[in-house]
């Protein structure tokens, strides 16, 4: 199989091709491997491959199974393969190897999908880009010295970039739409407890954590979502497995009452400011949408912005402490003396300070803001408005600067860490580490179903995508919409997408 022929199918399409017999599952896995070779040098998606384990896993495929022996890719974080390094970014894990598999990686396996190697995540997940220190950084495929978003960045440029046509990917904040949106891509967020996270985890950031794909195609993500979702037998939600999101694609879309919104509620307090591209992108899909037959308007979310930040922060500061003495407890390295970045070191300090009143006062904000989601969606079937607040960010731009980190490490004198939160450090925080993304953490607090949609290209030729959140558990409608805007629009037309050439550098 040719690597240009590879390239011009999603995952069911290969899946078909090899179910017809027209190629075989080596043939297109060994397809993925050059693509991996080829372009990894340049883009920097993949931090590890598994060439030998995947070319015996694709011979060992189960039969009938849904995709076939696809190529695929799992994150460097949190869903482990056993035996095998995780990092999660970080070098402080370097040396680590989970004991099982995760659960969605063994659903991904009975699937058809050969795990082909890791993308690149920042350090722990924590940021809107990834730019660990620890490994190379990823670049958007269409633009050299651009970054792909994060958290789940490497998956986003390894499928924009033709590696894979999926790759499994996280969101806890964002980190799924945010790099679909700079890529180019279909990236779904499905509702609270959808997807299992054991065994390693009941859940993740107090539930706000959910696991999927980065695809270039709706349908590849429905199927996806078909073959894995449902609680695992500890999960902390009763969520049975579902079927029949493929079959709804093919349903015409009831005509639906869809609010837009440009975010101001979400964003007023950090001093964002939209692109007009981002602004124009949004307007386009309300015209889209009305086109289609269904009923738009304009109305902005009821939350408050600000104490929906602060309550983010606050459990993000919060896990983060408990995760670095977890990374302390697993590799036997002393808390002080963990390889993590300044950042990290930083932060992880300020949410060891957080009182217990601090933290669940901030999880109580979760359930107000879903209450009032609860109601505005008791007239509208969906919300449209921004991913983030511009297109893809230059690599480095948004890393703190060596001043900051200097500033950060001021964190270690003994009560300074409690002083810069009754200080205002938390709002300074929320600042620096929402104002270009303020608009996806609602739904990972809300629990409800979101997704980023490849609408628009911007006069500067990179990609805007634009959010839908539906109603919490309507994960099917949400990905019937989606189709038929899909079908609409021929997005997946200019993919894969390497805009500058492997030499370039």
């Amino acid at each position: 199989m040719y690597l240009d022929e590879y390239q011009q199918h999603d995952a069911m399409g290969l899946a078909e091709l090899i179910r017809r017999r027209q190629v075989s599952r080596g043939e297109v896995l060994e397809a993925a491997l050059a693509a991996i070779e080829q372009s990894n040098p340049v883009l920097h998606a993949v931090v590890r491959t598994r060439i030998d384990q995947a070319r015996q896993e694709s011979q060992h495929q189960p039969e009938g199974a849904y995709f076939a022996g696809v190529p695929t890719l799992s994150k460097d974080l949190l869903m482990g393969i056993k035996g095998e390094p995780l990092t999660f970014g970080s070098a402080a894990l370097s040396q680590w190897y989970p004991t099982e598999d995760a659960l969605l990686i063994e659903r991904s396996r009975r699937a058809g999908l050969v795990i082909v190697g890791q993308t690149a995540t920042p350090e722990l997940g924590l940021m809107g880009i990834t730019e660990p220190k620890a490994f190379p950084h990823p670049v958007n495929p269409w633009r050299a010295g651009y970054s792909p978003g994060g958290s789940s960045g490497g998956a986003a440029a390894a499928v924009a970039g033709g590696m894979v046509p999926l790759a499994l990917a996280g969101d806890g904040g964002g980190s799924i739409r945010i790099p679909a949106s700079y890529c180019g891509l279909f990236g779904f967020k499905p509702s609270r407890g959808r997807v299992p996270l054991a065994p390693a985890h009941g859940e993740i950031w107090q539930g706000a954590v959910i696991e999927h794909a980065i695809t270039r195609s709706v349908r590849d993500s429905a199927a996806l979502l078909e073959q894995v979702n449902g609680m695992a037998p500890s999960g902390p939600y009763p969520v049975l497995h579902e079927t029949g999101y493929v079959a709804l694609l093919s349903s015409p879309c009831p005509p639906l009452r869809i609010a837009f919104s440009l975010g101001e509620p979400l964003s007023r307090g950090l001093g964002t400011q939209l692109n007009p591209e981002v602004t124009a992108a949004v307007e386009k899909t309300a015209n889209l949408l009305a086109a289609m037959g269904h009923e738009v308007e304009w109305c902005d979310p009821p939350v408050d912005g600000d104490a929906l930040a602060d309550s983010y922060l606050t459990l993000y500061l919060g896990h983060l402490a408990a995760d670095l003495r977890w990374i302390s407890q697993q590799t036997g390295v002393p808390l002080k003396r963990l390889s993590i970045e300044p950042a990290t070191r930083a932060i992880g300090r300020l949410g060891a300070k957080l009182s217990a009143w601090e933290y669940e006062t901030a999880k109580r904000y979760w359930h107000t803001a879903a209450e009032q989601m609860s109601r505005f969606h008791q007239r509208y079937d969906a919300l449209v408005m921004p991913v983030a607040a511009d297109t893809a960010p230059k690599l480095g731009e948004l890393y703190p600067t060596v001043a900051r980190e200097r500033l950060m490490a001021l964190l270690a004198i003994p009560g300074v860490p409690k002083l810069a939160l009754e200080a205002g450090m938390l709002k300074r925080l929320a600042v620096d580490a929402l104002s270009r993304t303020p608009f996806t953490q609602l739904a990972n607090l809300t629990g409800q179903p979101a997704m980023s949609l490849p609408l628009h290209v911007a006069s500067s030729g990179l990609p805007v995508g634009v959010q839908v959140v539906g109603r919490l558990g309507e994960d099917k409608r949400l990905m019937q919409l989606a189709a038929a805007m899909e079908q609409h629009e021929n997005w997946q037309k200019p993919l894969p997408r390497q805009a500058f050439p492997p030499q370039a550098g």
